[in-house]
C-alpha cells in the first residue's frame, strides 16, 4: 500500500517547537498550497493543510522555517477520529512530515539560513584556447 505526500506552499503562521511529556521535539503548523487549476477570470485558490513534524524534522522547521517561508513537505497522511466536547465524532486529517526542504528563491530565504548569507563564489570565463584537443584515432575500447 501507498500513503505518500509531497507538498510545497508557504506556512501560514509562525511554528512553535513544543515537547511531549516523554521528551520529544514536536512541531504543528499550517501550509498555504495554491491549486494547480483556477478557471479563467477567478482568483488564484490555496488548500491549507495541517502538517506535524517530529523529532529533528521538528527542530530543522523551527530553526529555519517562519511566517510565509516557502517548504517542501514530504510524508504520508494520517486521519484521526475523535469526540468533540459535544459529543460529536470528528476526524482531523493531517501531513505527518518525514523530510523538509528550503524552496522558493534565495532572497525569500536570506536570513533564515546561515548558508545563504554567504557570497556566491565567482568564477573566471574560459575560452576554447584554454583547452587541447585530444585525438584518438585506434577505436580501441578503454576497458
Amino acid at each position: 500500500m501507498i500513503n505518500s505526500v509531497v507538498l510545497m506552499g508557504r506556512l501560514t503562521y509562525e511554528p512553535e517547537l513544543k515537547t511531549t511529556t516523554s521528551g520529544l521535539s514536536v512541531i504543528r503548523f499550517q501550509m498555504a498550497v495554491d491549486r494547480n487549476y483556477q478557471s479563467q477570470g477567478q482568483e488564484r485558490q490555496a488548500d491549507f493543510i495541517d502538517v506535524v513534524a517530529w523529532r529533528q524534522t521538528a527542530e530543522f522547521i523551527s530553526r529555519y522555517f517562519h511566517k510565509g517561508s516557502m517548504i517542501a513537505v514530504e510524508g504520508s497522511i494520517q486521519t484521526n477520529n475523535f469526540t468533540d466536547r459535544d459529543g460529536n465524532k470528528r476526524k482531523s486529517v493531517e501531513v505527518v512530515a518525514n523530510q523538509v526542504s528550503f524552496c522558493g528563491s534565495k532572497a525569500e530565504n536570506q536570513g533564515t539560513n546561515p548558508a545563504f548569507s554567504q557570497p556566491a563564489p565567482s568564477y573566471s570565463t574560459a575560452d576554447n584556447t584554454d583547452f587541447e584537443e585530444i585525438v584518438d584515432d585506434d577505436d580501441d575500447l578503454p576497458f
